[in-house]
């Protein structure tokens, strides 16, 4: 008779707002791993509510673990998956970051087995909602991981390393990349006094887009500091194809000049206008 297979155990960095839904999807498998050791109090309350087991650190959790997943903001994905390497895992590692393909392969290039990996739409609370794309020739033993979660996850037939960032790259590219070329229009229309006047004639001819303006401001502002990295990497991702680059590198910096906004519930449309027109100095400027 055959052995039983061996239960999974997954590890997640890091459940924040995205991770922690993954990272309870992954658990309808088998055990989902988290590292609380130097996360927040609003962290350690999320993995609790979602009932994950604290590995208490990094090294425990990767001793653990035979697949890892990172869900963290961009600019942090390089350093996250150097740390889980170095360690020495020789599972499998899931990078489900917004990264540009070039970034995916570097990360990959750490790891015997290596899964590129790519999160679209909102944390998967709910189903059809939200997708991870995975590439890679583990890519199935992934997806099985989230058999009946509310996570669907998709294979990309025949995709190489690399192929799901893409996606995520082209995705993002416009969703919020024109989110940040809305804000920086209704900007420059506060600042030369005439938004009354633009937002009548969008009433007239591009209906939706106040009301696309002020779900900016509440929903998005709060999460335009982890949407700096992604712009950048999406510039990237531009220019490796030959592409021009500049939508993506000024996307990133009107989400820079929002960062003041980071934990907040939400914004207004005038405090989001205000201080995308008075961003603060410089540090170590001029006096």
């Amino acid at each position: 008779m055959a052995e039983p297979p061996e239960p999974s155990v997954t590890g997640v960095l890091h459940p924040g707002d995205m991770g922690v839904t993954v990272a309870a999807a992954a658990a309808r498998s088998g055990t989902v791993l988290w590292a609380s050791n130097g996360r927040s109090a609003e962290t350690c309350e999320r993995a609790a509510g979602a009932g994950l087991t604290d590995a208490g650190d990094l090294t425990a959790l990767i001793d653990a673990a035979d697949l890892v997943i990172s869900v963290c903001p961009p600019h942090g994905a390089e350093a996250l998956a150097a740390a889980v390497a170095d360690i020495g895992f020789t599972g499998c590692f899931v990078d489900a970051n917004a990264v540009s393909p070039a970034t995916a392969r570097r990360i990959a290039a750490r790891f015997e087995n290596f899964v590129d990996g790519s999160l679209i739409g909102p944390p998967a609370r709910e189903p059809s909602t939200t997708r991870l794309y995975l590439a890679g020739p583990d890519a199935a033993r992934v997806a099985a991981r989230f058999a009946g979660s509310p996570l669907e996850a998709r294979v990309l037939d025949g995709g190489g390393i690399g192929s799901a960032s893409a996606l995520k790259m082209a995705y993002a590219s416009w969703t919020k990349g024109t989110n940040a070329l809305l804000v920086a229009v209704a900007a420059l229309a506060a600042a030369e006094g005439v938004s009354d006047e633009l937002t009548s004639e969008w009433g007239l001819s591009q209906s939706g887009l106040s009301q696309r303006l002020t779900y900016t401001a509440i929903r998005s502002a709060p999460k335009a500091w982890r949407w700096v990295g992604e712009m950048d990497e999406i510039a990237d991702t531009f220019a490796a194809a030959g592409l021009p680059d500049g939508f993506h590198r000024a996307a990133s910096e009107v989400f820079a000049r929002l960062g003041e906004f980071k934990n907040a519930r939400s914004a207004s449309v005038e405090q989001m206008l205000e201080a995308l027109l008075n961003p603060p100095a410089p540090a170590g400027g001029a006096g």
